[in-house]
């Protein structure tokens, strides 16, 4: 019997993908009544097919995307229109956090690749996410259920390795680069790298049991400002 490959864990999103959600959840009521409505304008054979692209992140076709800010661009927000009129020159537009598909991990116990290695595999673009500077997957389960396996997070990088205790971190400190809840330590100058899955036991020891991190020793410390869990449904 032939082996299978195993299929990936993380999805990619592609930035058409996200723009169609943005104003999905925009215009739902106001230009279409539903899915029905909506994928009988787009041409899509059933509601359910809607359903994926807005619930499960199926990718849409970018034919699709095309018909439906047509169809519906008297309803897009004006707001936008005239914010991207009277954008000056020379400024950017906004596109979103870059989303680098490597091999990131929430137990510690891999290596992978710097990000400045890698090349995005698209942009990460939601409401309040702008001040981020990049997006990673999470693989392992060590954080859940805050972090939950194939997840994306948007990080932003703290320069001064000021530490706000309590909130969850990557960070990258020797070989590894992990997911971890960052406590206060007994001393000044170490933190506790603690997991938030604190169920899995291998014996009578926790298998993600707490550990310390000097701060001297962090290469990189960057704060999780949003998590972008996937769904199954």
């Amino acid at each position: 019997m032939p082996i299978q490959e195993k299929p990936s864990k993380i999805k990619t999103i592609r930035p058409e993908t996200l723009e169609f959600i943005i104003l999905y959840n925009q215009l739902r009521g106001k230009a279409f009544s539903g899915n029905i409505q909506l994928a009988e304008a787009l041409g899509f054979n059933s509601a359910s097919s809607i359903t994926e692209i807005i619930k499960s992140r199926q990718n849409i076709d970018p034919e699709k995307l095309k018909i439906f800010k047509e169809k519906y661009r008297d309803h897009i927000t004006p707001a936008k229109k005239q914010e991207i009129t009277e954008t000056k020159p020379g400024k950017a537009v906004f596109e979103g956090i870059p989303m680098y598909e490597v091999v990131a991990t929430a137990s510690g116990v891999e290596v992978y690749n710097d990000i400045n290695d890698a090349q995005p595999v698209g942009h990460m673009n939601f409401p309040g996410i702008e001040d981020c500077d990049f997006a990673l997957p999470v693989w392992g389960h060590s954080m859940y259920p805050y972090l939950e396996n194939g997840c994306w997070v948007a990080l932003k990088i703290i320069h001064d390795t000021k530490i706000l205790p309590g909130e969850v971190y990557y960070i990258e400190w020797g070989d590894y680069r992990m997911y971890k809840r960052l406590l206060a330590g007994d001393n000044p100058d170490e933190v506790i790298a603690h997991s938030d899955n604190t169920t899995e036991m291998i014996g009578n020891r926790l298998k993600y049991a707490p550990f310390v991190i000097r701060l001297e020793d962090i290469k990189k410390l960057c704060l999780v400002k949003d998590i972008h869990k996937k769904h199954n449904h």
